[in-house]
């Protein structure tokens, strides 16, 4: 289970208190079991600070507490403070990041399950799309969106899986492996019974007033063209 440590603390000397903490870092390289930190400052009083330290569990944290970085760090920080800083020991009950959740819905609801209406709903209405074997001419916004999903539903019956999903700032890429049964003419390719194309992809969206405002897809498309007969194998 992840857990969050919070440090509360007062300082005017916040950036001695930043040195220290790059300092510590250094120091603990390779040996650290944090995985995320963040500091935030109080915009209703100049002094006062939280900063929040996620772990990947209560025991990695106890690892890493008993560094004996860890213990001078503290001892240092707490001469920058004005009072000793509070801790808050947190266990992670519920982690939900929005921005993942709508990029799924593109790839569980709309591009698997056909739910095209949720186009509206997942996209900004002047989405930019980034697509390698994107058609020339193809409408901008929602409308290129539900034309392409429409082309590649119409030609397989399309299964994701994902592989790996990595979330920053206002993006998510998803690396995703696909396989697809063609049922369907694409790109001037007559559909063959039975035929399985697989290929794998990565794809990061950006995001904006939590719709999805634009994206790149990269794709092994000459993998696919081969097992299509289109290229030599």
């Amino acid at each position: 289970m992840t857990f969050v440590q919070v440090i509360d603390y007062e300082t005017r000397r916040f950036d001695e208190v930043n040195a220290l903490i790059d300092r510590y870092a250094e120091q603990t390289s390779g040996r650290r079991t944090v995985t995320h930190t963040m500091i935030g400052k109080d915009r209703e009083s100049e002094t006062h600070y939280l900063d929040l330290v996620e772990f990947p569990s209560y025991e990695e944290a106890m690892k890493n507490s008993h560094l004996p970085e860890t213990d001078r760090m503290f001892q240092e920080m707490v001469a920058l403070c004005e009072g000793m800083p509070t801790f808050m020991n947190l266990d992670v009950v519920r982690d939900e990041y929005l921005n993942k959740m709508v990029v799924d819905r593109v790839f569980d609801d709309i591009l698997m399950r056909g739910e095209l209406d949720a186009i509206d709903e997942c996209f900004a209405a002047d989405y930019t799309d980034h697509d390698i074997m994107e058609a020339p001419g193809r409408p901008g916004g929602r409308e290129g969106m539900r034309a392409s999903a429409g082309m590649w539903r119409d030609a397989f019956d399309l299964m994701f899986t994902t592989t790996r999903q990595i979330a920053e700032g206002d993006c998510v890429t998803t690396m995703w492996d696909w396989r697809g049964t063609q049922k369907g003419e694409f790109m001037g390719v007559p559909p063959t019974v039975g035929r399985e194309v697989t290929m794998s992809g990565c794809t990061t969206f950006r995001m904006e007033n939590g719709r999805i405002a634009e994206g790149w897809w990269y794709y092994d498309a000459p993998a696919m063209m081969r097992q299509m007969g289109m290229t030599p194998g």
